[in-house]
């Protein structure tokens, strides 16, 4: 009978100058591995490059998964695995399989019975509630708003961490930064504490935690750079 391959859940850097978040004994398991799956290729080739490989960046064979990826090319993604070898997975930015379509292909790994190695690295779900000085016993990570309705699911997420005393936590694509921070504005009460992290590791790092009524007098200007945003 032959034996399996392991699914290694590698992280990668959260932006552009933050190799060094990522730690080198999984930066030793990406150097002997062949086999990745990927959200992007070439970001994923940009990243093993700055690694200083010990091989050509040819030699890894990279397919990608993403939102896009039908259901029915997961089986020929975990194919390696099921062969034989190592297989690595790896998101576009931080650790695959949250709040990534990874997840489906480590679903995927569990019912054919694949071991399934999670590996360290920088989560900025996890940097940014770390950081806000919010509730860390209990937390919900929501995902993005409603492109229809944010409003409403700002107004609901308050709610919830009210009622619940529970830190939520959301994030947005970086071109509605502008927009949701203004929405935030309007539609929270002047006491609820909200949090902004933006360009977590990286030298430009920004958090901080403000009621509405504080941020009112002094929004930040974020531009389009990666944030995260948590209320509670």
């Amino acid at each position: 009978m032959q034996t399996k391959g392991k699914l290694y859940l590698i992280p990668s850097p959260l932006g552009e100058d933050a190799i060094e978040a990522i730690p080198t004994y999984v930066v030793e398991v990406l150097h002997r591995l062949t086999h990745l799956v990927a959200e992007r290729a070439k970001t994923t080739r940009h990243f093993i490059k700055k690694t200083n490989p010990p091989k050509p960046i040819s030699e890894y064979q990279i397919e990608e998964l993403n939102e896009h990826t039908p259901a029915a090319e997961l089986e020929n993604l975990l194919r390696p695995v099921l062969e034989g070898h190592d297989l690595g997975i790896l998101s576009e930015a931080g650790c695959p399989g949250v709040a990534d379509p990874g997840a489906k292909l480590v679903e995927l790994a569990h019912r054919h019975g694949v071991e399934v190695v999670p590996l360290v690295g920088p989560s900025s779900i996890l940097l940014a509630l770390m950081a806000s000085g919010m509730n860390g016993q209990s937390f919900a990570f929501q995902g993005y708003l409603s492109a229809k309705s944010p409003a409403d699911d700002l107004k609901r997420l308050e709610q919830l961490a009210v009622r619940l005393r529970q830190t939520q936590i959301f994030i947005e694509t970086p071109y509605r930064n502008k927009a949701v921070i203004e929405q935030a504005m309007k539609v929270l009460q002047p006491g609820t504490r909200f949090c902004i992290a933006v360009d977590l590791t990286l030298p430009m790092q920004f958090v901080q935690t403000k009621t509405i009524g504080e941020w009112r007098k002094n929004l930040p200007e974020l531009g389009k750079r990666p944030a995260i945003f948590l209320i509670g």
